[in-house]
């Protein structure tokens, strides 16, 4: 099964890298969900929560305030001014 390696960059450090199975977040045109094999993209984001489930199926979620979101190749790179880290919250193994 293949996977999309993400990069989620805030403007001063890096929130979170690693290999995952899917992505959620909002965009100015609606709700986005990547899954490995997805076409190019580039999202403007608004503020909201972005989901990252990881392959070992564990879900991390953050709040942004707003930025964008690129897809190319398998490689999703988000990125925001701001990362409310007190909102990471990982769920499930």
């Amino acid at each position: 099964m293949s996977s999309l390696k993400v990069e989620m960059v805030a403007a001063d450090r890096k929130v979170w890298e690693g290999e995952a199975r899917f992505v959620r977040a909002r965009s100015i045109s609606g709700e986005l969900g990547i899954l490995p094999g997805h076409t190019p993209l580039l999202g403007i984001l608004v503020e909201g929560d972005v989901s990252i489930e990881s392959v070992d199926g564990q879900r991390r979620t953050v709040t942004v305030d707003g930025g964008f979101l690129s897809v190319d190749s398998d490689v999703v790179t988000i990125v925001a001014e701001h990362v409310d880290a007190s909102s990471l919250q990982v769920t499930g193994n």
